[in-house]
């Protein structure tokens, strides 16, 4: 009896939080705290919901699903495809990987101001961003499952004489299928995130493009439904991916949730001959007059482009404006994240009341909070802010969460033993010891701030910043502008992934002497 008393005091401790909001929320509008039209009460958002979801929201709904459909089947086919060719044929992989690789540090956001130039606002402007998003994790979790294949199996398959079928079958694909399920349940995170994304900027129909008419209209109680539902069904479609890998896997698998991308030798004269292959057919191509040059500027005029933006101070200040605004978003993000994490992982009950509640509002995707945070904070600098922080809070606190949770009890108990205060236990002991999952969350934030503001100026326009001057750029058809950008983003995503992988080496070096 006791038992059942503790567990359903446990499950009830998920709700205290989401049931505490509730309240005041619903206090709030009850006592007119707040504007109707920014929050209105949960009496309200009933009532609409009985005309607006079989109404407007089922009409649109279905469009958003064959768009995410469409792109998850072509991505996944793709990168499965370029995961076995990766990992099967040493050639291809030095050929193309390392290529493969670059493009990978671009974020899947950078390229629609590009994409726009060529494809217009279509359905194959959105159905390319989405195999792009959807395949890049599935291939590279299928080279690493194809990698990590035992060579024990082969000499297992020639003791049984199985056929080549019958190894495929019984030997191959049950090692691999473990992490190709891994590379699909991101595949469709970030498919889901990125069907938003495209939706809310560049659509006439679907959920994404829902949302903005009720912003714009200033519907709010119709944004807190699309913004509910995005919700449920991004929780949906993770919990049926997880439930499916429970059921079709049924042997163990130690494989992280984080993308791990195949190692590339440094240098590799072979993995040059492609780029260059690339860059001199597209110089040549437009030397020739073969493409237009309005929207397939030649290398040389992009390169020009950069150089005198650079050097004129236009394009320089745009990336010192956008740079600024990553690590301001990060640090108030990352702040909240870590403390959040603390105390989470610190305190059981304070986990059970955390955890389930941040873990639903994960689901949502990250782009569709920005119609209601620029109905409660504006357009200005304050709502960029607040998406930057958001993006990154919660790697941040899943990070520190996780390493709270896998610290040695040994350590909790040499802090008690010495009577150490708690600022000098997590200088000496905590952080030390969750140093490995800190920098996995300082390096996944930053990824995520750098993409949020790239969001925030695709989004909330302003006069500065390297999204807004593409936007600008899109429009004015001037596609060196936009491609010197999509280098600027790189550069600056691989200089934080550079930057983190130096310091968590200088700083862990004494957990490996």
């Amino acid at each position: 009896m006791m038992q059942i008393k503790q567990h359903l005091l446990k499950q009830g401790c998920r709700w205290l939080l989401p049931l505490g909001l509730l309240v005041c929320w619903w206090q709030t509008s009850l006592h007119g705290w707040m504007s109707q039209q920014i929050l209105p009460g949960p009496a309200v958002i009933l009532q609409t919901a009985r005309d607006f979801i079989p109404g407007d929201l089922l009409s649109e709904l279905p469009i958003s699903l064959y768009r995410l459909a469409l792109g998850l089947a072509g991505g996944i086919t793709a990168g499965i495809i370029l995961g076995v060719a990766f990992g099967l044929n040493g050639r291809v992989s030095r050929l193309i990987l390392p290529l493969f690789t670059t493009l990978v540090q671009i974020p899947t956001l950078a390229w629609i101001p590009l994409l726009m130039l060529w494809l217009g606002i279509g359905e194959a402007l959105k159905l390319t961003i989405l195999i792009k998003a959807v395949s890049v994790p599935v291939a590279l979790y299928t080279c690493t499952g194809i990698r990590q294949i035992s060579p024990k199996l082969s000499e297992m398959a020639k003791i049984l004489h199985l056929s080549r079928r019958m190894t495929l079958k019984r030997l191959v694909l049950p090692a691999l299928f473990p992490y190709v399920m891994t590379g699909v349940r991101l595949a469709l995170s970030q498919g889901w995130v990125t069907l938003m994304a495209v939706e809310l900027l560049a659509s006439s129909e679907g959920l994404g493009y829902l949302l903005v008419e009720s912003r714009q209209l200033f519907m709010m109680d119709q944004v807190y439904i699309c913004i509910a539902v995005i919700g449920v069904l991004g929780y949906a479609g993770e919990k049926l991916l997880l439930l499916l890998s429970h059921r079709w896997i049924r042997w163990p698998s130690g494989i992280s949730g984080a993308v791990t991308q195949p190692a590339v030798p440094v240098v590799d004269p072979y993995g040059w001959i492609l780029p260059v292959l690339l860059i001199g057919g597209w110089q040549w191509a437009s030397a020739s007059g073969w493409l237009n040059s309005v929207f397939f500027p030649a290398p040389r005029v992009v390169i020009r482009t950069l150089i005198t933006g650079l050097q004129d101070g236009p394009l320089a200040q745009d990336l010192g404006v956008s740079i600024m605004r990553m690590l301001r978003g990060f640090f108030l993000g990352a702040l909240a994240g870590v403390l959040c994490g603390l105390l989470s992982g610190n305190n059981a009950w304070l986990d059970r009341i955390f955890t389930p509640f941040f873990s639903a509002l994960r689901s949502v995707a990250i782009f569709a909070w920005l119609p209601l945070i620029t109905a409660w904070f504006g357009l200005g600098e304050s709502a960029r802010t607040v998406f930057i922080a958001l993006s990154a809070f919660f790697p941040m606190f899943l990070a520190i969460r996780q390493g709270m949770s896998q610290l040695p009890i040994t350590l909790i108990e040499t802090g008690r033993v010495l009577r150490l205060s708690i600022p000098s236990r997590l200088r000496l002991l905590i952080l030390p010891g969750m140093l490995p999952d800190l920098f996995t969350g300082v390096r996944l934030g930053l990824m995520h701030a750098w993409v949020g503001t790239l969001g925030a100026e695709y989004f909330i326009s302003s006069d500065h910043g390297l999204g807004s001057m593409m936007m600008r750029a899109q429009q004015l058809l001037a596609a060196d502008r936009v491609m010197s950008g999509i280098i600027l983003i790189a550069l600056v995503a691989a200089l934080i992934s550079f930057i983190i992988n130096r310091a968590e080496r200088q700083l862990s070096r004494w957990r490996y002497q």
